[in-house]
């Protein structure tokens, strides 16, 4: 079985344009056109990709997005004409892995699938996200690190998890604030800061380091 695609896009003709693309590079793909839809899909179906539209009849994007990172972690791509900023960190902050935005090539939203799926397989599909001698379980929240086992704070254990089904992935401060603590915390970034401090302080000597990215913020890198 090849993998699974989920099409939430209440225009059609584009749902149809992209699953058959898919589709040609053997993929299986399902469409559904409204935000309640797709979260009744995603309860009776296991997907390895999901791509959502924000504007949606009922149920907006983002909510969708929320619901679903409430029942699993399946990778979730924004496609959206809004271009605005702060529609780009609503959609961060609900949970979603990318951002497209209209109009798109085929071959360029296939390729950036493609990314993500091939960072994915081979671990963290299922239960399990492994990186390098790092393992997140995110049904029982357990944590390996070098084979040892270790006991993260909620937000080290969130902010791991991102880093880890984001290697590579810039984040700046103000997407993980948004992301994790949401728009109406009130601190500033040097919370970020902190976290990640004492989660850099738990990987030391592990093969996933989190390194300052000079004026952008954050980013994982996994060593062979």
């Amino acid at each position: 079985m090849g993998f699974q695609l989920l099409i939430v896009e209440d225009d059609r003709l584009l749902a149809e344009a992209i699953g058959d693309y898919f589709s040609s590079k053997g993929w299986e793909t399902d469409a559904v056109y409204d935000g309640p839809g797709a979260v009744e899909r995603v309860q009776t179906a296991q997907y390895d990709m999901i791509l959502l539209d924000v504007m949606l009849p009922e149920m907006d994007g983002f909510r969708v997005c929320r619901k679903i990172r409430e029942m699993l972690g399946t990778p979730v791509f924004f496609i959206t004409a809004r271009v605005l900023e702060s529609d780009e960190l609503s959609g961060y902050a609900a949970g979603a892995d990318d951002y497209i935005t209209k109009p798109f090539s085929l071959p360029v939203l296939y390729a950036k699938v493609m990314a993500m799926t091939a960072r994915l397989k081979g671990g963290a599909r299922g239960d399990l996200r492994r990186r390098g001698d790092v393992t997140v379980n995110i049904r029982t929240h357990e944590v390996e690190i070098g084979g040892e086992r270790c006991v993260p704070a909620p937000k080290e254990y969130e902010l791991l998890l991102l880093f880890l089904e984001n290697p590579d992935r810039v984040f700046t401060r103000d997407q993980l604030l948004i992301r994790l603590w949401g728009y109406d915390f009130d601190g500033n970034e040097r919370v970020v800061d902190n976290h990640v401090k004492k989660l850099r302080k738990m990987l030391a000597g592990s093969r996933c380091q989190i390194h300052t990215v000079r004026k952008s913020g954050y980013r994982m890198e996994v060593s062979v």
